[in-house]
């Protein structure tokens, strides 16, 4: 799932960002309120984390911007002001949740994870299958004819994107922008090396094998009865 932030303090953004990585997301930065809205708009996000307080342009703002076009995505409010009426107005201007600073990253994530629930059936899949591979987005549990798979987030991350493209070659560059957030090729070979481990997981054991390296374009997950 991807989530965007926008905070100007970097540190507090790297916080946030860090650990919602590390719970498995995939997370944006905007220092600004202006950049957050142009992210916001252009990006496809599951969540928007938003503080309040931002140069260029205000998070309540950026928020009733993003409202009159009809985006319906949801958004948790950060802020130092935690005043009944400052909570109320973060609520009215189109927040649906509003957390004051300061606050436990545990509270966040709870509080992320409460706002995606809301919206997930009517938003996405939940279940998502290839052949006997199957992948339960809510519980973060993957299968395959019925025996558990245990994958590490990033794996999760990875074959969850795999499993979106089903049937199309996903290139290096997609995956390093979409489940590394890596706006640029750090030349090691980091998608290779997690590949592996992922097939070996999800193919070593079974007899008919599903991911397989396109030589010179990329990878793909496929069904090869279909």
């Amino acid at each position: 799932m991807n989530i965007l932030i926008v905070e100007d303090d970097r540190q507090t953004a790297s916080f946030i960002q860090k650990g919602l990585v590390e719970a498995g997301y995939v997370v944006d930065h905007a220092a600004n309120g202006e950049d957050g809205l142009h992210l916001a708009l252009t990006g496809n996000y599951d969540a928007l984390i938003v503080d309040r307080m931002l140069p260029k342009r205000d998070g309540l703002s950026l928020i009733q911007h993003l409202r009159s076009t009809g985006m319906q995505t949801p958004v948790l409010i950060l802020s130092a002001l935690g005043e009944v009426d400052n909570r109320v107005d973060g609520l009215r201007a189109g927040g649906d949740d509003y957390l004051v600073k300061p606050y436990a990253f545990s509270e966040l994530l709870a509080r992320l994870q409460a706002l995606l629930r809301r919206v997930q059936p009517q938003q996405e899949q939940t279940l998502l299958k290839v052949r006997d591979l199957e992948m339960d987005l809510l519980k973060r549990r993957v299968t395959r004819a019925g025996t558990v798979i245990s994958l590490q987030p990033r794996e999760f991350n990875l074959l969850e994107y795999f499993m979106r493209h089903a049937g199309q070659v996903v290139t290096r560059t997609m995956l390093l922008e979409k489940v590394w957030d890596y706006h640029f090729d750090p030349q090691t070979n980091v998608i290779d090396v997690h590949v592996s481990r992922l097939r070996s997981k999800v193919d070593k054991d079974f007899d008919v094998p599903l991911l397989h390296t396109i030589r010179g374009a990329g990878y793909l997950l496929h069904d090869p009865s279909v």
